[in-house]
């Protein structure tokens, strides 16, 4: 159950929900975003770019769905978390937090002792949720994206949480 009381499932995402993982990962991307990473990278970050990467990370892919919708997902590789998004409609629900637990725990699983996850610096509340589930901040990481055939680094910090 979530805080505000809606019941919240938590599955492994399937390529019938890629669709619906790249709308919200899109939203998601571009409000926390800007202003925060280089601009060539924001232009390149298409609602369309969003829906051929989506389907490619349908095994990383774990979502969060109420009353049989899809309202946000995680995305982990290895020891590195490396996408936690909640559709606009569910943020402050605690779908959040349900999927950051999620990703720890399948990161312990996969036998590692620490998580990781890379933040831009600028998106003081994506870092303050992470603060709050005790994530702490290993300093500065120049995270380097492609988009579109093109490099960037985006300007990071390093969060980091011991997962056993």
């Amino acid at each position: 159950m979530s805080p505000t009381g809606a019941s919240v499932t938590l599955r492994p995402g399937t390529p019938d929900d890629a669709a619906t993982v790249a709308d919200i990962w899109h939203e998601g991307w571009h409000s926390a975003h800007p202003g925060h990473v280089p601009d060539g990278l924001t232009a390149r970050r298409t609602l369309a770019a969003f829906h051929d990467r989506a389907p490619h990370r349908v095994a990383d892919t774990t979502v969060a769905e109420i009353d049989g919708e899809v309202v946000g997902f995680v995305m982990v590789v290895a020891d590195e978390v490396e996408q936690v998004y909640v559709g606009s409609a569910a943020r402050g629900s605690g779908v959040a937090a349900l999927l950051l637990d999620e990703a720890e725990a399948q990161v312990a699983a996969g036998g590692h002792d620490v998580a990781w996850l890379a933040v831009a610096s600028g998106n003081a509340r994506a870092r303050a949720f992470y603060e709050k589930r005790g994530w702490t901040d290993a300093g500065y990481l120049p995270y380097e994206v492609e988009a579109l055939g093109e490099r960037f680094v985006s300007p990071c910090q390093r969060y980091e949480k011991a997962v056993r």
